[in-house]
């Protein structure tokens, strides 16, 4: 039996969106305002996900049934996946003692929580970002800091809002090769097209980062350092992109930031040193102040580089499981499909989402040994060995890890069940239509589309295969770019991922700051639509006002 999909099924465009937003809305009020905990506010949300698509959209309920098993099978793999894996890793790390050295060692290249801040949650997520991502910068970075005795709120908001420009070049550059592959874009032209929207805000974020950590005040302190490590992410980000591709942008420009914020502080230190471990104005849940320098001396070399063995093991094989041959040779080994009967290829997409009726498919693909998730628990018990855990210290810990993150595993694969619901039921693409039909201020909220679509998905390269058909067609027939466009769902999709359900789970799990969930939402949601207004506005600059449409090809 074939489904087409309604976006429209009231006839008013208003009524039908507030329906499709209902499911959203039940999520995060439950989980923002009424602090319920995040695996039952997940659960609502799906239940209330059912009742949209069944009762007001009409799909049928074994359809909506099986496209949320769809969604649970993804969020074990790849996202929960990573989760368990990179809390088995700093679990390893933590029982030995050796967090405390590499606390200790990166206290020696500054004691300022600000500047830690900057080479840990931008610089470093950023190449994990670009690496991996899914969900692997976030967990390492805010594992990261709470180690170093940031408070749990800190560790996790900050990670968050770290993690956006970044993001969509990440894993290699898959959300905009998807972009382009899935919807016919020009690949060089539209990542062009981003490495001329983001570098904006590759400046902007970590001013922006440590203002949200500190206050403008200690920013102000800081902004050398700051600058620097805007600067030289900003301008590889846009070189790299305009001239050689999407791959490597996030690699190239997190280690050209890293070194040369590294190589700044040799010769520059701010007259303040800040070292409080919590939010400015938010002092729950501090810990510890970071090693001193001095304490460095107490250690050995070969302390200090077993310390970093395991996370320098997690980098080399986190790099490796991205590259494409390796992925490609691990997929023949070991990759079986599973077609979703009663789902594949029964659902229609309809115009004006795309230019004729076209079939979902639904296939689950249990890329095991390719999974980034995977890569990390290699690490791990590379690690492990390394840091002369015996086998049995290290399946122990793994199953101590596993039940330490079960309800978080379980957050995650009810909120992946909300959103691949949402995507088949056809109400994630109302709301972008709601977006769509905006007129002259399209550019803008076209941008908030993308934004919406990764909040909704936790995926920039879901959100560009959401809503990246629309958006070509929508600026076509407004005289627009397509590429512009194009780019703008993947821009200002990236200030979406901060408030994803699923990225704030990881970051609560990384943290072990569980059931607060609701506390972290509250924080990184102003942040998140202040930035994605900004996107938008740039966005409708490069399309309307000179000199900024001499950036539009």
């Amino acid at each position: 039996m074939i489904w087409q999909q309604i976006y429209n099924p009231f006839g008013n465009m208003v009524i039908s969106t507030l329906l499709a937003a209902i499911p959203v809305a039940v999520m995060l009020i439950a989980l923002g305002f009424l602090h319920i905990k995040a695996h039952v506010a997940a659960g609502l949300g799906l239940a209330a996900a059912v009742a949209v698509a069944v009762l007001a959209y009409g799909m049928p309920a074994g359809m909506a049934g099986k496209a949320a098993m769809l969604g649970g099978f993804t969020g074990l793999l790849p996202i929960g996946w990573i989760v368990l894996n990179i809390i088995f890793l700093q679990q390893l790390s933590e029982q030995n003692g050796s967090f405390k050295i590499l606390q200790a060692s990166l206290s020696g290249i500054t004691n300022d929580r600000r500047l830690q801040l900057l080479l840990i949650a931008f610089c470093f997520g950023a190449f994990f970002e670009g690496a991996a991502g899914f969900g692997t910068p976030v967990a390492v970075t805010a594992g990261i800091l709470i180690g170093l005795g940031f408070s749990p709120l800190a560790a996790s908001g900050l990670s968050l809002i770290a993690n956006t420009a970044p993001v969509a070049f990440g894993a290699l550059g898959t959300p905009v090769i998807t972009l382009a592959k899935v919807h016919g874009y020009d690949l060089m032209e539209v990542t062009a097209m981003i490495g001329r929207q983001l570098p904006f805000f590759s400046l902007l974020v970590p001013f922006w980062l440590i203002w949200a950590f500190a206050g403008r005040k200690a920013m102000m302190e800081i902004w050398p350092a700051i600058l620097v490590t805007g600067v030289s992410f900003a301008v590889p980000q846009y070189l790299v992109s305009n001239f050689i591709g999407p791959e490597l942008v996030d690699i190239i420009a997190a280690i050209v930031s890293m070194a040369s914020l590294i190589l700044f502080l040799r010769v520059w230190q701010p007259r303040n040193v800040w070292t409080s471990p919590s939010l400015k104005g938010h002092e729950n849940g501090g810990s510890a102040s970071p090693a001193p320098q001095a304490e460095l001396q107490k250690y050995t070399r070969a302390e200090l580089i077993r310390a970093w063995m395991p996370w320098f093991i997690l980098t080399v094989f986190v790099f490796l499981w991205g590259l494409q041959p390796v992925k490609a040779f691990l997929n023949d080994l070991f990759s079986p499909k599973f077609v979703i009967e009663g789902l594949n290829n029964l659902i229609m997409k309809m115009p004006p989402v795309v230019t004729k009726p076209t079939p979902e498919s639904a296939v689950y693909t249990l890329n095991l040994l390719s999974a980034t998730g995977t890569a990390i628990l290699v690490a791990g018990i590379v690690g492990g060995f390394a840091m002369r855990y015996s086998p049995v210290e290290i399946v122990r810990t793994f199953f101590r890890s596993l039940w330490l993150v079960r309800f978080s595993l379980l957050t995650i694969v009810l909120m992946l069940a909300l959103g691949t619901l949402t995507r088949y039921s056809g109400t994630d693409t109302t709301l972008g239509l709601a977006f769509a039909n905006s007129g002259v201020l399209y550019p803008f909220f076209g941008t908030l589309m993308g934004w919406i679509g990764v909040a909704m998905t936790g995926s920039d390269t879901a959100s560009n295969v959401l809503f990246g058909g629309m958006q070509r067609v929508a600026a076509e027939q407004l005289g627009l770019s397509a590429n512009l466009m194009g780019a703008a769902n993947s821009s200002g999709g990236v200030m979406g991922k901060m408030i994803d359900a699923q990225s704030i789970v990881v970051a609560s799990t990384a943290t072990r700051w569980f059931n607060h969930e609701g506390d972290i939402l509250r924080f990184v949601f102003f942040h998140s639509i202040a930035l994605a207004s900004l996107v938008g506005l740039l966005v409708t600059l490069q399309a309307y006002v000179w000199p900024f449409t001499a950036m539009v090809n």
